[in-house]
């Protein structure tokens, strides 16, 4: 049975449309206003997460603070441990300056009252808590109260030998960013040489019987010596010369493999700043320290190990290129927006420096970090938005596709080497 026709109305909508009135105006403001106000919400809880974020923070610095000084070992131990992490992967200035005494009591107390982990996590903090503070009389008011405990441990033969390495490490690199007297430095550096000479040949030939627990300590003591090296006087470096460079390289007929290579770097750093002071400058046994170094370059001894030599290698062939030429190979660090050129052995031992303590944050601390950046002459930090920093970055497409692009490239090039039609021959 057909069906009756229905009234429709216009644009043949069913039923009657009624005119846009004034209150149906004032409905569609409402709503605009309500997304609007929506919207503004959302930023305004946005912003109080943040802020609760913040405050949830600093709220577990602050417990982490009172627990350096707490009973229980392990807590101590959790709480240097979390104030680390904080130090390495933010920017905690304002928060720790108006806290940095009480920080330092507790780091202090850790040195002398804890055993070998908790002092080694204690060091390592204060070399944190001086790179937050930068170079200032914040920082030289902690180290003043610091160096003397490192000092302490450092030449104590019955402390821990761990926490012994430790502090030669951040008692260098504290040095460097705390300490106001060149003649303090000097000094510091005495304490240094006192320690990593003792793996030196003795002058009858023979080599010392030294334990690979205290050749780390001297391959420690050794780096933050040549680390304070770097901002010595033209006067001292002389100095040093004739002192150190004739004996330097007995160091590296070591047995330990990280040992030839730190002293193949001070040797490749101490040529640096000479040649720096006097480009005209002579050394009587030039040829055997080179003789010795291409040695080592091209070492294939069958009793060292595979990934032992592939490592030597690959460092003394810049540091006899650093001997002969005075040349280095520049590395490029980029991070964020910007990049880095280590151009010089000077420049990869400070950049090493920090590195070693700030770790996986030190491409942060590069970007936001007011004291590493002058350090390394980089200027202020650049201020740049989420959005710009977005519209910078390429696309997961335009990625895709280079790499893709890239893969393809490189396996044509290796199949022009590979024939896999030969045949092998008979046995």
């Amino acid at each position: 049975m057909p069906r009756g026709k229905e009234r429709s109305g216009r644009g043949g909508q069913q039923g009657n449309v009624q005119p846009f009135s004034d209150e149906d105006a004032s409905i569609e403001t409402l709503s605009h206003c309500s997304s609007l106000s929506d919207r503004t919400s959302l930023a305004e809880e946005a912003g109080e997460t943040e802020e609760t974020a913040q405050e949830d923070f600093q709220y577990k610095l602050k417990a982490y603070i009172d627990s350096t000084v707490d009973k229980s070992a392990k807590t101590r131990q959790s709480a240097l441990d979390g104030l680390k992490t904080a130090m390495a992967n933010k920017i905690l200035y304002e928060f720790i300056s108006e806290r940095r005494m009480t920080i330092t009591d507790g780091i202090e107390r850790c040195l002398k009252k804890g055993k070998g982990v908790e002092q080694c996590a204690a060091a390592s903090l204060a070399c944190l808590l001086c790179i937050q503070l930068g170079s200032g009389i914040e920082s030289e008011e902690v180290f003043k109260a610091l160096k003397p405990v490192f000092k302490t441990i450092l030449n104590d033969g019955a402390a821990n030998i761990q926490a012994r390495q430790a502090c030669a490490t951040s008692l260098g690199l504290c040095t460097l960013v705390a300490e106001d007297d060149i003649m303090d430095v000097y000094a510091t550096m005495e304490c240094f040489e006192s320690l990593f000479t003792h793996s030196y040949f003795r002058e009858d030939g023979s080599r010392p019987s030294v334990s690979p627990q205290t050749t780390q300590l001297h391959i420690n003591a050794l780096l933050s010596w040549a680390l304070l090296l770097t901002i010595c006087t033209g006067s001292h470096i002389r100095a040093i010369m004739q002192k150190h460079l004739a004996k330097l390289p007995r160091l590296l007929e070591n047995d330990d493999v990280n040992m030839r290579i730190a002293a193949g770097e001070t040797i490749a750093l101490l040529f640096e700043l000479i040649r720096d002071v006097d480009p005209e400058i002579e050394f009587d046994d030039w040829e055997p320290l080179c003789e010795k170094l291409s040695a080592l370059a091209t070492d294939c001894n069958k009793h060292r190990a595979k990934t032992d030599k592939r490592k030597q290698r690959s460092v003394f062939r810049d540091v006899l290129k650093a001997v002969e030429e005075g040349g280095f190979q520049s590395e490029t660090i980029r991070f964020g927006t910007e990049r880095m050129v280590i151009d010089s052995w000077v420049r990869k031992r400070t950049y090493d420096a920090f590195r070693e303590f700030v770790g996986s944050g030190m491409n942060y601390h590069l970007q936001a970090n007011e004291f590493i950046r002058d350090v390394f002459e980089l200027g202020p930090p650049m201020l740049i938005d989420s959005a710009s920093l977005k519209a910078m970055k390429t696309s997961r497409l335009e990625r895709h596709l280079y790499n893709a692009a890239a893969f393809k490239a490189r396996t044509k090039a290796r199949n022009k080497f590979r024939d896999k039609r030969i045949d092998v021959g008979e046995f």
